[in-house]
This record gives structure tokens, C-alpha cells and sequence, in this order.
């Protein structure tokens, strides 16, 4: 994964996370997890999470990852963020959506790796 991958990856997570305006516990872990695989130091992505909610630069825009394969992981990681607090906000799924066709993700593809992850957890979908 190129450099700007990965800091993509963890803004479009960030981004994600806002999106139902407000910041769970788990979702500040899986993002954790996330941020340290991706190689971001500890005070980075533990200060960037202090100030998620106010922060005003983090734009909703949707962009496109260097490959499919990064595009279709953050996918999946998306839907497992946004799951992590046991619902599926509509502006969650909507954002992943619009993520998904910038990056040429077909719509049955989208809807494939939901129905992988509806196996795995339930889901309950809010407005």
C-alpha cells in the first residue's frame, strides 16, 4: 500500500466515523487498530481521535484509492467500523456507497461484502 494509501485509508475511516456524529469506544478502537497496522504513531492517531468531532477539515468528499484491492479492503473495513457500534447508520452506509463507486466497486460487490458481514454480526439499520 503507497503512502498516501494509507493516510487515505485512516482519513476515510476518521471521515467515516463522523458520520453519525458521534464517537463510540469501539469505533476509537477498531479506528486504533487500524491506525497502527497503517504505521501512524500513538500520539498521531491518539491526538487526531481527541479532536475527530471538531474537526472541521475532515471533508465528506469521497476519493479514490491506487488500486481496486486497497479500495475493496477499506470497504470492508468501513462496514466493520460502522457496525462496530451495532448499527449501520443511513449517512454511514451512504458515504461507503459513494466510496465504493468512486473507486469502479460494483453496486452487487458493495452488497456482496454487506451480506458477508450481515452473516457475521446483525445489523440494525437507523436512519
Amino acid at each position: 500500500m503507497t503512502t498516501i494509501d494509507r493516510s487515505n485509508y485512516l482519513k476515510g475511516l476518521l471521515i467515516l466515523a463522523k458520520q453519525d456524529n458521534k464517537l463510540v469506544d469501539s469505533e476509537r478502537n477498531f479506528i486504533r487498530t487500524i491506525a497502527k497496522d497503517l504505521g501512524f504513531s500513538k500520539d498521531f492517531y491518539e491526538e487526531t481521535l481527541r479532536n475527530l468531532m471538531a474537526n472541521k477539515y475532515l471533508k465528506n468528499d469521497a476519493f479514490k484509492f491506487s488500486s481496486v484491492e486497497v479500495a475493496e479492503s477499506f470497504i470492508k473495513d468501513g462496514l466493520k467500523l460502522a457496525l462496530s457500534d451495532n448499527t449501520l447508520a443511513g449517512n454511514e452506509l451512504s458515504w461507503l456507497k459513494q466510496m465504493a463507486q468512486t473507486n469502479s466497486i460494483a453496486d452487487e460487490k458493495f452488497e456482496e461484502f454487506i451480506k458477508e458481514l450481515d452473516s457475521q454480526s446483525k445489523i440494525t439499520p437507523q436512519d
